[in-house]
């Protein structure tokens, strides 16, 4: 997902299962919450561009909705015109079969159209996306629909990681929303749950939605393993962070290594270490700068730190022997018996920030699957055997991104509670730690 790409919907979803009016509701509630999310920040805010992994809130709500006017008003609405012929390049993302997309490194310096007139753009075309969806005839119209929210939702989860960047930036150090403390919790142990493995399936089972890449449904033969009964926390990652985990070249991957030299890495991303012996460090949150809770999960680490500290808790700690990342073959299968159900953006009072573990957890065993934080698996992202990508520019940015990323595997606090689902394939490459990125361990039986 570090390009957010567009995938069309599984094979065999019938549109018309849902009535017209429950889509349109739909449309509208989800178009509702990207305004919502949005309202605390000022015009200001919006249009920051902090890096080039991010984007500014601004062309986040045009983007979601240029796909909405090029993707499904463009093809099926009668006598089509666009708000502005110039919006088609200026906010393409990635789609060459569209056009030449504008620069994404220079998306911050788009200080027009100004905000007001990007909500004037999404007010239009949710008037003539309603008309549209009352009327049309055409299910891969309504597929496209759907696919629209779909990614809306993604850009959602964005929306909140690219304002905490930008706003962690800032000095003032300012808050998005106010939430902090967090209610106290006692500390859930780390225990293993063993997992039989042997021939199991994995990928989208079909009905409801999914992404292409989570298809086809296939089979995959695990050896027994096991899995931590929850995500490692803050407090397990300052033990690693106090024993030099970052200047230890003996933990580390090639590749991880020259990073942490070259960017100068010493914890993860929003710690400031202390200057005194025995201070808790501080985390800055989208609640504010905190201090350290030493029982939430630990999260905004790369795939490299994830291994690193695998690979130290392994030589470290004799009840973590063999301690390494899962594959994302291992997390699903341990993970379908399950709801889908966690800390999520919309779950409430948390909103958004990773919790402590709850009490007791989940049969059998297994807790926090979901939301929180995306897990880092060891798998890189590629195609399931048999997949074929779909044809048209919404199905650009599939295939041509499966190439030196790893999968991450369950949703977080950012996410959209009814946009996860137990087959939901991440994906970024391995130095990314903007977004909500934790692990939970994993070792072999």
């Amino acid at each position: 997902m570090s390009s957010l790409p567009l995938l069309m919907p599984a094979p065999g979803i019938d549109p018309a299962e849902a009535p017209r009016s429950a889509l349109i509701a739909r449309y509208q509630a989800v178009r509702d919450r990207s305004l919502a999310l949005a309202a605390p920040l000022s015009p200001e805010d919006c249009q920051a561009q902090s890096m080039p992994d991010a984007s500014p809130v601004k062309w986040h709500l045009a983007h979601v909705t240029w796909f909405f006017e090029i993707f499904v008003l463009e093809r099926f609405e009668p006598g089509f015109e666009p708000f502005h012929p110039g919006f088609r390049a200026l906010y393409n993302s990635y789609y060459n079969g569209v056009g030449e997309p504008f620069a994404r490194a220079q998306r911050g310096l788009v200080t027009r159209p100004d905000l007001d007139t990007v909500r004037q753009w999404r007010a239009q075309v949710d008037a003539r996306m309603a008309e549209l969806i009352a009327s049309t005839r055409s299910d891969e119209a309504l597929q496209l629909v759907e696919l629209g929210l779909q990614h809306e939702q993604q850009h959602q989860e964005l929306m909140l990681t690219d304002v905490k960047h930008l706003l962690s930036l800032n000095p003032l150090q300012p808050v998005y929303q106010g939430g902090w403390p967090l209610a106290s919790v006692a500390e859930v142990a780390a225990q293993w749950v063993a997992c039989a493995g042997g021939l199991v399936e994995i990928g989208h089972s079909g009905g409801g939605f999914a992404f292409d890449n989570e298809c086809p449904r296939h089979r995959t033969w695990l050896e027994p393993y096991a899995l931590m009964n929850r995500p490692v926390t803050h407090g397990e990652w300052l033990a690693f962070v106090e024993d030099g985990g970052y200047s230890d070249p003996r933990w580390w991957l090639a590749a991880g290594w020259d990073w942490v030299r070259a960017q100068g890495i010493r914890a993860p991303l929003y710690w400031t270490l202390p200057q005194e012996a025995g201070a808790r460090p501080t985390v800055f949150t989208l609640h504010g700068p905190v201090p350290l809770d030493p029982h939430t999960p630990v999260t905004h680490i790369s795939a490299f730190e994830a291994h690193a500290f695998a690979h130290w808790a392994s030589a470290t700690r004799a009840d973590w022997a063999g301690a390494r990342l899962p594959t994302e073959a291992e997390w699903e299968a341990a993970t379908a018996p399950l709801p889908v159900a966690g800390n999520f953006a919309d779950s409430g009072a948390l909103h958004p920030m990773p919790a402590p573990a709850p009490k007791g957890g989940a049969t059998p065993g297994l807790c926090q699957l979901y939301g929180d934080v995306w897990e880092w698996t060891g798998s890189s992202y590629s195609a399931y055997p048999g997949f074929h990508p779909a044809e048209g520019a919404v199905g650009e940015y599939n295939g041509k991104f499966m190439v030196n990323q790893l999968v991450l595997r369950g949703g977080s606090c950012a996410s959209p509670a009814e946009h996860v689902r137990v087959s939901y394939r991440n994906f970024f490459p391995a130095e990314a730690r903007w977004q909500f990125s934790g692990l939970r361990l994993a070792r072999s039986l």
